[in-house]
């Protein structure tokens, strides 16, 4: 049976909240996800979180009674609290109904499989958590394999990150890595690596794109660093008609990711 807990300074309302911090996540190596249709998609993918905090006037939902019965029978804790306390959690004015807690995925390199599909997502020095959430839900819409964040990044399992991914950062597989480790890593076995660049006068619907593609957007101010452009097998640019002379960094990438699933769609 669910534990109640109404108080805010219990322990575990305490040390959940401080996932809300990077170095806490890293500490414990846990994260936060919130709202049903999150957490039911997670659910989907084989995935439970460790802790189930639910609205206490939410108990009875069919969804938060099935994942409190697959929690506890997976040997997690589900836990009734109130919406103050979900608030206090979420840092949001109006929280979810739900929220779990789980254990962050591998990240390295070498779990990643990447004869598992035809398209990977690479993103080189990306700070916003929109754009990542935007990243790995055009994954998810193309059958990508997953999203590699390349150097120094905006972290994947922020609360941000993981609510603007909606429910993608579960069925997409999620590496980081040194560029200095990357490029030798995609060297050893097959892929092709396509850089979007606006230094190309290459329109990138000419090109055939060869499988395993890796798509690689650089930083949203910076765009890829010349010595990563030049390390591509390709350099690919969208034609830009009007006065803006960039696209949104996540917006390329679904742009580019949608050119080359069409080339293999029947």
């Amino acid at each position: 049976m669910p534990r109640e807990i109404t108080a805010f300074s219990n322990p575990l309302i305490k040390r959940v909240r401080n996932l809300r911090e990077k170095r806490h996540r890293r500490e414990e190596g846990l994260f936060l996800a919130e709202g049903l249709r999150i957490l039911a998609e997670a659910e989907e993918t084989g995935v439970l979180p460790e802790y189930l905090f639910f609205a206490a006037d939410s108990a009875q939902h069919p969804i938060v009674r099935r994942l409190t019965a697959a929690v506890e029978a997976q040997g997690g804790e589900a836990v009734e609290t109130s919406r103050d306390i979900l608030h206090k959690l979420s840092g949001k004015d109006n929280p979810q109904v739900v929220l779990g807690v789980y254990r962050q995925f591998d990240t390295s390199l070498s779990a990643i499989d990447r004869s598992a599909s035809g398209i990977w997502l690479v993103a080189q020095a990306m700070r916003d958590p929109g754009n990542l959430g935007t990243m790995l839900r055009t994954g998810d819409a193309v059958g990508a394999g997953g999203l590699i964040l390349i150097d120094d990044t905006v972290d994947p399992f922020s609360v941000e990150a993981v609510r603007a991914s909606m429910g993608a950062l579960f069925t997409q597989r999620i590496a980081q890595a040194r560029w200095d480790d990357f490029l030798p890593w995609l060297r050893s076995g097959p892929g092709q690596l396509v850089g979007l660049s606006l230094d190309t006068s290459e329109d990138y619907r000419r090109p055939s794109y060869a499988a395993p593609t890796f798509l690689m957007v650089g930083n949203e101010a910076q765009g890829l660093p010349a010595d990563y452009a030049a390390a591509c097998d390709l350099r690919v640019k969208i034609p830009m008609l009007g006065k803006a002379d960039s696209l949104n960094a996540a917006i390329s990438c679904a742009v580019m990711a949608y050119q080359v699933l069409g080339q293999r769609l029947p």
